[in-house]
């Protein structure tokens, strides 16, 4: 399977954060940035980003991971009280099979209201005998230094 490659220079939200794109910016500091999505899921929907271009949730540093958790909680208090949004969810999406189609990685605030079937109820699967089992294991496996 191919990896999709974006450099910083082709990356639409790099453009974003250097002012060549125009945004609705909602909140930025020195590391951070968040702004509307122009396609939103719900009016309100919010990206939060790195100003610093990584790929996805394996490429990114664990001070900008931490940078991006401490914001996001902060904005989406902000989203919620300017929707009147009964909710939100937090989204993040790695590679094309997940869904990401921009390759900097962001989260998406994403505002809910009682009722409004923005997303269909999750597909559930079952294991088969044992594979649970064989699964942890090698999860565990992967996670030993």
């Amino acid at each position: 399977m191919a990896k999709h490659v974006e450099t910083q220079a082709d990356c639409i939200f790099c453009k974003i954060i250097a002012g060549q794109v125009p945004s609705s910016r909602v909140y930025e500091d020195d590391d951070v940035l968040a702004f509307m999505d122009i396609n939103p899921v719900t009016k309100g929907h919010t990206l939060v980003v790195p100003k610093a271009h990584h790929r996805d949730q394996l490429d990114t540093p664990p001070a900008v991971l931490a940078a991006l958790a401490e914001r996001i909680p902060k904005v989406a208090a902000a989203v919620l009280k300017a929707t009147q949004a009964d909710g939100f969810n937090v989204f993040q999406f790695n590679g094309t099979a997940a869904g990401q189609v921009v390759f900097h990685i962001h989260y998406h605030i994403i505002p809910r209201h009682l009722g409004d079937n923005a997303f269909a109820p999750w597909r559930h699967t079952q294991y088969d005998e044992g594979e649970i089992q064989r699964l942890a294991e090698q999860i565990r496996g992967n996670l030993r230094p």
